[in-house]
């Protein structure tokens, strides 16, 4: 990794040239600082341009969405703009997984790294103690039979932690006090699938991020009333350990671009994109500010713009989808793939055919984003075994299925240098009047349809078919949450449908829905469309086999 033999400027020359006072930023150490609070509102210059980072259907490894932002920051750098990338923090779940960090690596990291991928500056551990202190207090609340009464049968929050651990999955709790004792059935999820973490993301600033965690739903009466946790007197110190957390932190890339690393909510899972309050921020300072949202364009990109921009009241001036050559030809379906396992050794040959055969799920990723308005800029991310004949084939395809530019990035090998070309093609992009944002659902519309839009629009799927439970939570709903919801579907990133092994561009399946949940808080209906764990596990040989100290403290093996 090259960028370990990079030193970091002083954040203060940073924060600097980005035109931040004394006053706007508070160091962490030499390399890391957060941004003071306020900070967007008291910002009154031009906004920038707005760009968003997107991807195809990825392999379990990930296709470089993180290495193509903090590339083309540096890129647009080199070429004379101001730019900053805004991406969300890391989780320790992948890291000592198998995916790996997410700091970028070599000619196109982020630094300090290894700061960044541990404990950076406390965000996550913060998210993690403000669920379980919910989660402690519902139980104590319990216990001592306080009102408003909590029927246990109905509680739904559960505790976090930021390590993938499968025991924790299911778990039963276990309380007495005083000849009463509480019992009951829960679960851990990792902290990026927190509602905590949601809210985080979505809040504009402290007030807002106090008024969604008092909106949280714990539960209900015995008489089907909703319990939030504003009624349980928890929502205060909740914010009061979240106060440092809604700070977006300010690090640097490797050639000292600056970057804004904030907030971690997971894309399969939760909305899959960075703060808010980042991305305003940004977009004051800065002629460009990239932000990345997670995994592929119908998890990400679909709830960035259907979630996020509505949160945040920005609109993009252009997508980048981010693409690779092993990963179409992934999607030819002629190897199996397994989170945990190796890449089968034939994605890294030369295969026009196969390529080919799997290239029609760049095809859907560009279909469903042109829904929303956007023109959308394919970065193909280049690996040594890519040929010339595989990219260009890529680029025909692309430019004949809507693509405004096509553009091959080698920011891993060559850093800034490698990302000019994309650079250029975003700013010749920008150049022309932004279409207006079309969302594909208004607000207003039944559940049932916003989902049945993003099944049949985004995914392709033939239709919905809702499970019997859903059904009864969507008839609970009704009389309980706010009709004028976005929608969050959980399911698997690795293909379009729900189902992981169904990859190219799946056609002829119905989604089913098996919960609709109330992310009072986040302000969103939560759908689980498949199976998706909240709580992964590690496989045969987690990444944290590979992490180690030297005698000086150098941190070793993190990727």
């Amino acid at each position: 990794m090259l960028s370990t033999a990079i030193l970091p400027e002083r954040i203060s020359e940073i924060a600097t040239r980005l035109g931040l006072s004394a006053d706007d930023f508070e160091p962490i150490g030499w390399y890391k600082a957060k941004l003071a609070l306020g900070l967007e509102r008291r910002l009154a210059r031009p906004a920038g341009k707005y760009v968003t980072v997107t991807a195809t259907s990825p392999t379990p490894l990930g296709e470089g969405k993180t290495i193509t932002s903090i590339g083309l920051a540096m890129g647009l750098h080199r070429r004379g703009a101001r730019a900053v990338v805004a991406l969300r923090e890391p989780s320790l779940g992948p890291l000592f997984g198998i995916k790996g960090g997410g700091a970028g690596d070599n000619r196109a990291s982020l630094l300090p790294r290894d700061e960044i991928n541990l404990h950076f500056t406390g965000d996550f551990h913060a998210v993690t103690a403000a669920t379980n202190l919910l989660a402690a207090m519902i139980d104590n609340h319990v216990l001592r039979g306080l009102a408003p009464l909590i029927d246990p049968a109905t509680i739904v929050w559960e505790r976090a932690v930021d390590v993938c651990d499968r025991s924790l999955r299911r778990v039963t709790t276990h309380a007495a006090l005083n000849g009463r004792t509480a019992r009951r059935d829960t679960a851990f999820q990792l902290t990026p699938a927190s509602e905590v973490m949601a809210i985080l993301a979505l809040a504009a600033n402290l007030s807002d991020l106090r008024r969604r965690l008092g909106r949280i739903v714990v539960g209900r009466t015995p008489t089907g009333a909703v319990v939030t946790a504003d009624e349980l007197r928890a929502a205060g110190a909740m914010a009061a350990l979240l106060r440092d957390a809604i700070r977006p932190n300010l690090v640097q890339t490797c050639e000292h671009t600056p970057a804004f690393v904030h907030a971690g909510p997971f894309a399969n899972i939760a909305h899959g994109n960075s703060s808010v309050i980042a991305d305003q921020i940004g977009t004051r300072l800065a002629d460009y500010v990239i932000t990345e949202s997670g995994f592929g364009a119908d998890c990400g990109a679909e709830k960035f713009f259907h979630i996020k921009c509505r949160a945040s009241g920005l609109e993009p001036d252009v997508v980048v989808l981010v693409t690779t050559v092993r990963a179409l030809k992934m999607h030819s379906g002629q190897w199996p793939m397994r989170p945990g396992r190796p890449l089968p050794r034939e994605l890294n040959t030369a295969d026009l055919a196969s390529l080919r055969r799997g290239i029609d799920n760049l095809a859907a990723h560009l279909d469903l984003l042109g829904h929303f308005g956007p023109p959308v800029v394919v970065a193909i991310n280049r690996f040594p075994s890519d040929s010339d004949d595989e990219l260009h084939e890529i680029e025909r395809f692309a430019l004949d299925h809507g693509a405004a530019r096509v553009a091959v990035s080698e920011a891993f090998a060559r850093g800034g240098a490698g990302a000019e070309d994309l650079a250029r093609a975003v700013q010749e992009v920008c150049r022309q009047p932004r279409p207006p944002l079309r969302m594909l659902y208004p607000l207003d519309m039944p559940a049932e349809e916003k989902i049945r839009v993003i099944a049949t629009r985004i995914y392709g799927a033939d239709d919905v078919e809702f499970h019997d439970e859903a059904r009864r939570q969507l008839d609970e709903l009704r009389h309980a949450a706010p009709l004028d919801l976005p929608i969050c579907i959980a399911k698997t990133p690795y293909s379009l449908s729900h189902d992981p092994t169904r990859l190219g561009r799946p056609r002829g399946f119905r989604l089913p829905v098996q919960g609709i949940h109330w992310s009072a808080g986040a302000g969103f209906l939560y759908a689980t469309a498949g199976e998706v764990a909240t709580m992964p596990g590690l496989p045969a040989r987690p990444a944290a086999q590979n992490v180690d100290v030297t005698d000086d403290g150098q941190i070793v093996g993190l990727r």
